[in-house]
């Protein structure tokens, strides 16, 4: 089994479940297919599971980037990713339009670099003081026991199984999607999730 299933923290996990989400962030793994390192590069990106009939076997080839997997689309914003410009162009264009709008910036490598200085705090993830009451929806939260979801007006606790209720947090809590992407979903950033228990479809 692949180590290669994405955490919202951006960890890398041999897991079965494979996800709706392919993804990448540079060449992680060496010759054996063991993962050395955390990123290479800046841009990380969240990209369809088939596009153009492209695929490459066996994944995770010496020299060539790490295929990821994500559970949905929430658990990629969290982990860091952006939607690719290539696979997923009507997605980036919404998403850097957004961002002009909100941040100021354009280009994929202004938005990169961005990122790259918002999601990382030296080698670990980088997490943003906030009030629970102004967790935007599609946002995750990191507490003692992981990730919590905020959406649907309720918190859910993720794992890669799926989600499960979770209490109303309250008072501070420390952000984990990276504040220029939350900041995104609280001006309207559709954000696909995955089944949320008696909720139906949630997209």
């Amino acid at each position: 089994m692949l180590q290669n299933r994405v955490d919202p923290f951006g960890g890398l996990h041999a897991v079965p479940q494979r996800g709706a989400w392919f993804g990448n962030k540079g060449c992680l793994h060496d010759q054996n297919g063991r993962v050395r390192r955390g990123h290479a590069g800046r841009r990380w990106i969240t990209c369809v599971t088939a596009f153009r009939g492209r695929r490459r076997h066996p994944l995770m080839q010496p020299g060539c980037y790490t295929e990821l997997f994500f559970h949905d689309e929430a658990t990629a914003y969290a982990a860091g990713h952006r939607p690719c410009a290539e696979c997923r162009y009507a997605d980036w264009r919404g998403f850097a339009d957004l961002w002009a709008r909100v941040h100021g910036e354009t280009g994929a490598a202004a938005i990169d670099t961005h990122l790259q200085a918002t999601r990382l705090e030296g080698r670990n993830r980088r997490l943003h003081p906030l009030a629970a009451d102004q967790v935007p929806e599609g946002a995750m939260v990191a507490d003692a026991a992981g990730a919590v979801l905020r959406a649907r007006g309720g918190w859910w606790r993720w794992s890669f199984g799926g989600y499960a209720p979770a209490p109303a947090l309250t008072g501070r809590v420390a952000l984990l999607t990276p504040w220029p992407v939350a900041q995104l979903m609280a001006h309207g950033l559709p954000v696909q999730i995955a089944h949320l228990p008696g909720c139906g479809d949630s997209n």
